[in-house]
């Protein structure tokens, strides 16, 4: 019963909110205690008895109710995390204020001419004693408050008080360093687990995301030196507990193991509620390692006038330098990742987490920010443990429009990696776990399953992926010259794509496709000059497609033949996404990847920059170390791309009526592309794979004639141990092409990052109906 009278009570407490014409004094505890001292409500009967209509009208109608509702209820927090709530009555209020600060913030939000209250001074909320131009912006005491309950014994934290049971620390003096949540990074000690601490943390940390949260309402832009005010407050010096709060949300996420004991189908038997706060803590972390230099958007008041634009949550993240450190990282985040991939015997019977796009980007932000990072994980195969689930999400996801955000920000990781030699290397390790993906059979390395996989995504993804080839090319190009023996099956499929996109429709129908086919051909030219010894897959591939690169060499550039190859593009779209007659059976307990199910939300992206403004080449010089190029604008420097500029929310198809339209369209455009093909076809790479079939056909020919062979094997065994030393022009130089930051991938991760957010936080759902602006959510 006392549960159904809270309720009632709390419902009448908003009704008269919201009737009040008149403003309720401050001063007038028994009104506002209402709201937060006599209930037990949890946070979603908050959400359901606080409708979004009400908040609304309350702000339009009531400003100054709404004004004080939301003082009262930081003060509460002020004065909890004064005391150290040493009472059940005070826990409970600072969760039912907790609860109510994140129903209320994103209203405050959505309305341009409210974002500012947060960050003024509530005339007389100055502290008994204090004038009143000392007291602290509400957004600086709340955020200060929430970091001070985050370590208050016996409310989040095991108390290290023995004795008395009515003794209490004094919350001033007490040092939050020996209170961190988990051991790991910095930390040895692993406390007891206490579901209540965890509980009562992932509601604090749920208003802390609320709050970094403003960021949402804001049109999406691409000016670096805009920063979030909260998040900017939050991770300064101002911050007394920034670095035990860092490691705290660093530790428990990585040492969190959803298998547990092991117990089949535990996960149904008993809440997690360790697995709640993990998701909270990881998704802190991603919004708070956003930002690493600027200034906020509002002016900082008098009392954080000391702050410096360092994020001291960015500067613990690339101090991290002990090995142990990394180890730890590392192998928590690889084992969380590998998760949702893990078979069983017993159907459903471990744990499946969902939050792997989030654990994505911290592990970008961990490669970015700490480079001595990204060096220990290139420095043993440990590397696949991370590579491996990332290619089983890009493969899961090709078909669903609605995670096209989780492909990109997969791609990007595997486009860092490969920018380092190591990563090349460590490729070439068998691959022998066999996750169930719905990709051919084969046996072969790691290498071979990358291969695999995107040839899958090019030819069986959805249109809008077509933006990413470039990326998918970058990425095999940047590992080729360190490839040590590709497998029969990845040899067809690169020779496969190389076959689609150097069909003359495919190479005349937009201005950048020619960019894919010259990608290809620098990977053969690579491991032909530098790995032609156990690649005889490749050259026997290549040695059956001779047709395709003596075509390319005598590609055609004249009016008609330009004309035609348009026509066709008009009647036959899809040439690229038929799969080569050579696909063979898919891995066993594999399920094919699927669209979205009718109804899913997804929110938009912004457009994501050309591959040419995501990275820079280097060359690699003889002793291994990279030398920057200049950019040029050379077919193999691609220009910027026009489909990689489009949005997520915008059809590349609809691009093509640029060229494909009616005829009296192409006329005028005939000319410069006919000009466009001429330049880039003589500077196709062609000569050193020429030269190879050249030196090999004819001797593969009279073997097959002398020995009347037909059987591969024994044309791959004379292809094993030939030799083309000084038969093939001087190598080339290595050239890297490195991801590098910049504006547009900055906005991009932002409108990912906070879409994910956004569409997991459901129970409650903090987001759901309010006016966000950076990104739209649409139902697919």
């Amino acid at each position: 019963m006392g549960n159904t009278d809270s309720k009632l009570n709390f419902r009448k407490a908003v009704i008269q909110l919201t009737t009040k014409t008149q403003p309720v004094e401050a001063t007038d505890d028994a009104f506002w205690d209402q709201f937060w001292a006599d209930t037990a409500t949890t946070v979603q009967d908050v959400f359901a008895l606080l409708p979004a209509a009400e908040i609304r009208a309350v702000r339009e109608e009531s400003p100054s109710n709404l004004a004080t509702l939301c003082y009262k209820a930081v003060e509460k927090l002020v004065q909890g995390a004064e005391s150290g709530c040493p009472t059940e009555k005070e826990k409970q209020i600072v969760l039912n204020c907790t609860r109510m600060l994140s129903r209320i913030l994103p209203y405050i939000f959505e309305d341009q001419d409210w974002r500012g209250f947060f960050w003024s001074t509530v005339p007389g909320a100055g502290r008994a004693g204090d004038e009143d131009e000392g007291a602290r912006p509400l957004a600086e005491s709340l955020l200060l408050a929430v970091a001070d309950l985050l370590f208050c014994p016996d409310f989040t934290v095991q108390s290290h008080k023995k004795g008395r049971p009515d003794s209490v620390e004094d919350m001033q003096s007490l040092d939050s360093c020996e209170y961190i949540w988990e051991a790991g990074v910095g930390f040895a000690q692993s406390p007891p687990l206490n579901y209540i601490h965890d509980i009562n943390r992932t509601e604090l940390l749920r208003l802390l995301l609320t709050c970094f949260s403003e960021a949402m309402y804001l049109p999406p832009t691409s000016d670096n030196s805009i920063l979030n005010p909260w998040v900017t407050f939050f991770c300064s010096t101002e911050n007394r507990h920034a670095l035990p709060l860092f490691t705290s949300l660093l530790n428990v996420v990585c040492a969190y193991d959803p298998i547990g004991y092991g117990i089949p189908y535990n996960h149904l038997l008993f809440s997690d509620y360790r697995e709640q706060l993990v998701e909270q803590a990881v998704q802190i972390l991603i919004v708070t390692l956003e930002h690493e230099g600027g200034q906020p958007y509002r002016p900082p008041s008098p009392s954080s006038m000391s702050i410096g634009p360092n994020n001291l949550f960015v500067n613990y993240l690339s101090r991290i330098h002990r090995e142990e450190d990394y180890d730890f990282v590392l192998k928590g985040l690889a084992r969380l990742l590998t998760n949702p991939l893990t078979q069983t015997y017993l159907p459903n019977s471990t744990k499946k987490i969902q939050f792997h796009q989030e654990l994505l980007v911290l592990f970008w932000k961990l490669c970015d920010f700490n480079k001595k990072f990204l060096f220990f994980v290139l420095k043993s195969s440990d590397v696949l443990d991370i590579l491996v689930p990332i290619l089983y999400y890009l493969n899961d996801a090709r078909a669903d429009q609605s995670r096209v955000g989780l492909m990109h920000i997969s791609v990007f990781i595997l486009l860092l990696l490969s920018g380092e030699r190591n990563f090349g290397v460590r490729l070439n390790k068998p691959y022998s776990l066999h996750v169930p993906m719905d990709i051919p059979v084969f046996t072969g390395t790691h290498a071979d399953l990358l291969i695999v996989v995107f040839h899958k995504i090019i030819t069986s993804g959805h249109q809008r992926l077509q933006p990413l080839y470039d990326c998918l090319l970058t990425i095999v190009v940047n590992v080729s010259p360190y490839l040590k023996s590709l497998s029969m099956v990845a040899a067809n499929k690169l020779l496969h794509l190389l076959e689609a996109f150097s069909t003359t429709w495919f190479l005349f129908s937009a201005p950048q496709n020619h960019h894919l086919v010259f990608f290809l051909l620098e990977a053969f030219n690579n491991i032909i000059q530098y790995q032609f010894d156990g690649n005889c897959n490749l050259v026997y591939a290549i040695i059956r497609k001779r047709n395709v690169f003596h075509q390319l060499a005598n590609l055609p550039s004249d009016p008609t033949t330009i004309q035609k190859a348009l026509q066709r593009k008009r009647k036959s779209p899809d040439v690229i996404s038929r799969t080569s007659s050579q696909e063979t059976v898919s891995m066993e307990g594999s399920r094919p990847a699927v669209p979205a199910e009718p109804g899913t939300l997804k929110a938009s992206l912004v457009a994501m920059p050309g591959i040419d403004k995501l990275t820079e080449k280097s060359q690699v010089s003889e002793d291994g170390t990279l030398v920057a190029v200049p950019q040029t604008e050379s077919p193999q420097t691609p220009e910027h791309s026009a489909a990689a500029g489009t949005s997520d929310t915008e059809s590349i198809s609809g691009r093509d009526n640029e060229v494909s339209g009616p005829m009296r369209v192409l006329s005028p455009l005939l000319s410069g592309l006919i000009l466009q093909v001429l330049s880039w076809k003589s500077k196709l790479p062609l000569q050193t794979i020429m030269r190879l079939l050249q030196v090999l056909v004819p001797q593969v020919e009279k073997i097959c004639i002398d020995k009347g062979l037909t059987d591969e094997s024994e044309i791959l065994k004379f292809l094993q141990h030939g030799t083309l030393v000084g038969l093939l022009p001087v190598p080339h130089p290595i050239l890297i092409r490195k991801y590098q930051a910049n504006a547009g991938t900055a906005m991009w991760f932002c409108t990912y990052m906070w879409g994910v957010i956004y569409l997991r936080n459901v129970d409650p759902p903090i987001w759901y109906d309010t006016d966000v602006r950076l990104f739209e959510i649409q139902r697919m």
